[in-house]
């Protein structure tokens, strides 16, 4: 994989600020084959998409109602082990009642996936405070203190929340296009459909709150929410396919706004993302060789084991 310097990163950031979005997505893509399609079966890229569906009903789950999949559908995790650290979250009754539905969707979009294409055992998953600490370190380029706990309240699950639905969506719109089988779209369509709805609830919650400061930090709402983007686009290494809640009217839709409650291209078309964009954001090393972050053991399937070391 090519290794981006920070120089590229300011020269990207410049490159943004002049020309769509699209473009340069196109641009890096075509300077970098680690950024294209893998080679993969309907069966393969369907069961990686069970790590996301993993990672979120077990975030949603024990942030609502304090216990997981084991509690709900323990047949599910096909003896994979249970979640490290997760636990309830201190949410107001509208966040605690929309995040518990969220969960319990997520347990059907296991069992449909494992229903119709096949079982993955649940990878190790950490859902500590340790693990969201260090990645909204990275996002905001400092230690912050005291470690951001994402249990804690409201406002700071849901930027916790922010972090996840989304990259399952921009896998799903990556992953439509190189299904062979109808049924296999149908398949992911319906799930994207679901996956986009929740990732809409989060942002709008969040732009309810944009200019809120998040205590005990400096920092608001809005600004976290472009800290974690920029932190998943300069993981992922291939453009920007990510943006926050609030961004220049020149990246809003039609360049007349600047909200920005639906990430979406210039032409307001989701963004998206392959496997392997998809394992260096969520290992959190920028790698899909480097197991880490959410899944310290590396992810299941096929496709995320091909980049694992060889025992």
């Amino acid at each position: 994989m090519a290794v981006r310097t920070p120089s590229f990163f300011t020269a990207l950031i410049f490159l943004v600020s002049v020309l769509k979005p699209s473009l340069v997505v196109k641009a890096i893509t075509a300077e970098n084959p680690d950024c294209g399609p893998i080679a993969a079966s309907d069966t393969d890229l369907i069961q990686f998409a069970l790590n996301l569906e993993f990672l979120e009903a077990e975030f949603f789950l024990n942030g609502a109602i304090g216990s997981g999949l084991d509690s709900i559908a323990p047949s599910l995790a096909n003896g994979g082990p249970p979640p490290i650290g997760a636990r309830k979250a201190n949410l107001d009754p509208l966040v605690a009642r929309i995040t518990e539905e969220f969960g319990y969707q997520e347990v059907g979009h296991l069992r449909a996936i494992i229903t119709r294409i096949g079982a993955i055992p649940r990878p190790q998953l950490d859902l500590s405070v340790q693990i969201f600490g260090k990645l909204f370190d990275d996002a905001v380029g400092f230690k912050l203190i005291p470690t951001f706990d994402p249990y804690a309240d409201t406002n700071r699950y849901l930027l916790a929340s922010y972090v996840i639905p989304y990259v399952g969506l921009v896998g799903y719109v990556g992953t439509i296009p190189n299904l062979a089988r109808g049924t296999s779209r149908s398949l992911v369509a319906s799930l994207l459909g679901v996956e986009a709805g929740q990732d809409a609830v989060i942002r709008t919650l969040l732009y309810e709150r944009a200019n809120q400061t998040v205590r005990p930090y400096n920092l608001t709402v809005a600004e976290f929410t472009n800290r974690i983007s920029g932190l998943r686009n300069k993981l992922a290494a291939c453009g920007i396919k990510d943006e926050g809640i609030l961004v220049p009217r020149s990246l809003g839709a039609e360049n007349r706004t600047n909200s920005n409650i639906l990430s979406a291209d210039p032409n307001s078309l989701s963004y998206a993302r392959t496997p392997r964009e998809i394992l260096r954001i969520v290992y959190g090393s920028g790698s899909e060789y480097k197991p880490g972050g959410f899944f310290p053991n590396g992810g299941g399937g096929d496709i995320a084991k091909r980049y694992l070391p060889k025992a």
